[in-house]
């Protein structure tokens, strides 16, 4: 099936915020967390993806050339699942956002990790 309003695979940064947000904020809330919490400018294209404390909605915001994109999902019945809390911001790339929207675990969605070697003895 084709989606269409989804975070684009080529986002360059896309981070996580782990820990639950009062989904009463809108765009200008969301961004001072990412200004003020974080030390990020939310001016710098990067989406920064939210989940409420239910784990049943999200949202992403994105700053994109004059104003803020707020991609917004609630789930009719089931979670997001949203590794624990942190302090620490995870980052993904777009087929992990993807996925998340997808409902897959994605902290169990790691591949093996790339070998480099440079003599084989």
């Amino acid at each position: 099936r084709h989606r269409y309003l989804r975070p684009s695979w080529d986002l360059p940064e896309i981070y996580l915020y782990r820990q639950p947000v009062d989904f009463r904020k809108q765009a200008n809330g969301l961004a001072l967390i990412v200004e003020q919490e974080l030390g990020h400018s939310p001016f710098s294209g990067a989406l920064y993806a939210f989940t409420n404390r239910q784990r049943n909605k999200i949202k992403c915001l994105m700053w994109e050339d004059n104003g803020f994109v707020l991609y917004y999902k609630s789930l009719a019945e089931e979670k997001f699942k949203w590794p624990g809390p942190s302090d620490e911001l995870m980052p993904l790339n777009g087929e992990q956002i993807n996925w998340l929207l997808d409902g897959y675990d994605i902290t169990l969605l790691q591949g093996h990790k790339t070998l480099h070697y440079e003599s084989v003895g």
